[in-house]
């Protein structure tokens, strides 16, 4: 039976309400009466704990550093890397972001639980294989829906994944040894399921650019779950490996080498510009008329560098540094 001798009678209900309609009772004198509750889904990911993103960037500063050097060494072409900041976003948003067909490389990074995923776009891929037969880097922007790459192209393909390898296992080494295997190849990154729709993964992108006109990106990206074990080796102070005082004697000595080379100068006087037919038809005694400017310029590599006044010292003509001459923008 429920025990009802503590309730409060009828009359004294009735008091009470009264009590606090018109205020001689007061209420909402609980504790934390002002605080609004949070809404929290235990089923999903949290991504503000485990994974430091920080560590993350100096990993990938490292890997850009240690992948231009590579690339240059293969395709004898110096390539512009820049790294975007690490996302750490749900799967499918990813994906959705993407537009095959690409080349889509599934990877596992040992001691790494989970596979991970690199993203190349064909504009890289192509631009790759232009240089790599000693071209300027010339590409396409774009391939047409199901279009495979060819074995050269998978060929080239393959020699950049090992490029990377080698340069993300210097990247970690500060932090951890890892070890890197190739899985597969597909076109379509919906085909590499390294996780679910809903799951979190950790994306670093890089823009490469292996010609003026060309640009693409690759795209590493981690399951978010199998970099939480290692939250203790990111959380810790990152060793970048750079040792600032050999890069300073280093760049001395360079500077000393530099400083012997030598620079022809050339001094324009004037200049001006004339037809094919105006230049064919000249013959000896014809006269140019020449706008002469205030200084002559002393030309560098075809740059124009100072302005000088001409004169003559002894026998010798000779130029007289005016001021430096600021570079166009």
């Amino acid at each position: 039976m429920t025990d009802t001798t503590n309730l409060l009678s009828p009359e004294e209900l009735d008091a009470l309400a009264a009590g606090i309609e018109d205020g001689t009772i007061e209420s909402n004198t609980g504790i934390n009466t002002g605080t609004e509750a949070v809404k929290h889904d235990l089923t999903n990911e949290d991504s503000s704990l485990g994974v430091n993103v920080a560590a993350i960037d100096m990993i990938n500063e490292r890997f850009v550093r240690q992948f231009r050097a590579g690339l240059l060494e293969v395709l004898r072409t110096t390539p512009k890397i820049n790294m975007a900041k690490v996302q750490i976003i749900k799967y499918s948003d990813y994906l959705a972001d993407l537009t095959p067909p690409l080349a889509v490389e599934t990877v596992r990074f040992e001691p790494l639980q989970a596979h991970s995923l690199v993203c190349i776009d064909p504009s890289v891929v192509f631009s790759s294989l232009d240089n790599f037969f000693g071209g300027f880097g010339r590409g396409m922007n774009a391939l047409p829906p199901g279009r495979t790459f060819t074995p050269t192209e998978k060929a080239v393909i393959g020699i950049m994944i090992n490029v990377l390898f080698g340069s993300l296992q210097e990247a970690w080494a500060p932090v951890m040894p890892i070890k890197c295997e190739h899985v597969s190849s597909e076109i379509n990154p919906a085909f590499a399921q390294i996780a679910d729709g809903n799951d979190l993964v950790v994306v670093s992108r890089f823009t490469a650019e292996l010609s003026h006109d060309n640009t693409g990106n690759i795209d590493l990206v981690y399951p978010y779950n199998s970099l939480k074990p290692l939250r203790e080796a990111l959380g810790s102070r990152v060793q970048t490996g750079d040792d600032y005082s050999d890069d300073t004697a280093w760049r001395n000595e360079l500077d000393a080498a530099a400083a012997d080379a030598e620079v022809p100068i050339r001094v324009v006087l004037a200049e001006t510009e004339l037809s094919l037919r105006e230049f064919k038809a000249m013959q000896e005694g014809d006269v140019l008329y020449l706008k002469m400017e205030e200084y002559a310029r002393m030309m560098v590599d075809e740059i124009p560098v100072l302005a000088a006044d001409i004169g003559s010292s002894g026998p010798n003509m000779a130029a007289k540094v005016v001021k430096a001459i600021e570079p166009e923008t």
